[in-house]
């Protein structure tokens, strides 16, 4: 009786150490005893058992976010980096000598065209002037005696042929000496080289009037090239030449430039020149972060010899001169439009091969990569080409699955 109880004893402590100690194992084991194949199952537990099965998620199948995306028109354009340049820039300079008798204009002075920049002593250039022009009624007065002496010149001729006429009549009837008749002649011959000296001196006193004439226009552009100008309205860029200066011919009185319009100038590589026309729109920020629209005004058809790009300006209005002549730019000339999708950044990836592109999926929901072509990218997202116009682009998820890789996607309204 005693040993019955002892071996009772020794069995409850050998369970009670399984159950406290060694319980996950049991559990285990308890689990993978497999049920007899022909033992029945009761109605509830062939119920549990179906909808268990039922609520079990098939682990084959990823689950991602999605967009159905339709293609649109979109304008191209092409970017590139540049400069502003001022529409107009010229250094005047001195055409004639002289002290200068002004005062300086200060640099950032605004002028307008045929401002005084420059003023230079005119020294004896009115005097010359005045010489000049009384030249000029001298030989104007020659030319009513040119012409009265020619007058008489032509009046000689013709009595002279009278008299040789009459002298020949009366020498043919015998009524006149041959002396006589060559008498007459003489007189005829002398007249008519009166009349070459007269035209010879009427055509020196023209001479001599279009000699003063010249000598006057001297003296007076002279004059009005003591007189330094603006050419164009616009900006001093430098200092006008200070009072007292001496100035020589081609020596600067100052520089202008004109900003209003200003020009913006980029070059554009051979590979996107057909892409860019004179006429079209183009958008440009500047470094300070202003953005200034114009029109295309030239595009160069010779590529510059080292780096193979073409020029390109552009001009901009800046009646604020708020943009100055050196700036950096960047600039945006549309292009003819094409079509695209716009996409989160988000929803690009790579392949194996490094080609970028999204992962898309059709209606057996296998999932497919796509290459896409980069068109733009701005706040609202990336504009990509090279896609079929409606397509479902995988945004969350992309990175987890391959191509063929069913996926229960949930789609998301697309970027507006």
């Amino acid at each position: 009786m005693r040993l019955v109880s002892i071996i009772t004893a020794l069995l409850v402590s050998v369970g009670l150490y399984f159950l406290v100690f060694e319980r996950e194992r049991l559990m285990q084991f308890a689990s993978e005893t497999p049920l007899a194949d022909d033992a029945p199952q009761s109605p509830v537990e062939s119920a549990a058992t179906s909808e268990v099965a039922e609520t079990m998620p098939d682990n084959d199948i990823v689950r991602v976010v999605a967009i159905a995306s339709q293609a649109r028109t979109i304008e191209s354009a092409v970017v590139l980096r540049g400069r502003t340049e001022a529409a107009r820039q010229v250094t005047v300079a001195a055409e004639t000598s002289g002290q200068v008798i002004s005062e300086p204009l200060r640099k950032g002075a605004y002028v307008n065209t045929g401002d005084r920049l420059c003023q230079l002593d005119p020294g004896t250039r009115q005097a010359s002037l005045a010489e000049a022009r009384a030249r000029l009624t001298e030989a104007q007065g020659r030319v009513p005696e040119a012409q009265a002496a020619l007058a008489e010149a032509n009046a000689r001729v013709r009595e002279a042929e009278i008299n040789v006429n009459a002298a020949r009549k009366l020498s043919e009837d015998g009524f006149a000496s041959e002396t006589r008749l060559v008498s007459a002649e003489a007189v005829a011959e002398a007249a008519t080289a009166g009349i070459q000296r007269a035209n010879s001196s009427l055509a020196s006193a023209q001479a001599g009037i279009q000699a003063a004439e010249a000598a006057v226009a001297v003296a007076e552009r002279e004059i009005e090239r003591l007189t330094i100008t603006a050419p164009f309205a616009g900006l001093l860029e430098t200092d006008t030449a200070e009072l007292g200066a001496l100035m020589q011919r081609g020596t600067p009185c100052a520089t202008i430039i004109q900003l209003d319009p200003i020009k913006l100038v980029g070059f554009v590589p051979e590979a996107n020149v057909n892409k860019v026309e004179v006429g079209a729109t183009a958008q440009a920020r500047i470094n300070n972060g202003a953005t200034v629209n114009g029109r295309v005004t030239f595009l160069s058809r010779s590529a510059d010899d080292t780096t193979r790009t073409f020029r390109v300006e552009i001009e901009v209005p800046n009646p604020d001169l708020s943009v100055r002549d050196g700036q950096t730019v960047e600039i945006i000339v549309a292009a003819d439009g094409r079509t695209a999708h716009l996409i989160p950044q988000s929803a690009l990836t790579l392949n194996d091969d490094g080609l970028l592109g999204v992962r898309t999926f059709a209606d057996d929901k296998a999932t497919l990569f796509m290459p896409v072509t980069m068109i733009r990218d701005t706040a609202e997202g990336a504009w990509v080409a090279d896609l079929p116009d409606q397509v479902n682009i995988i945004t969350v998820g992309q990175e987890f699955v391959v191509d063929g890789v069913v996926v229960e996607p949930t789609f998301k309204e697309a970027s507006g």
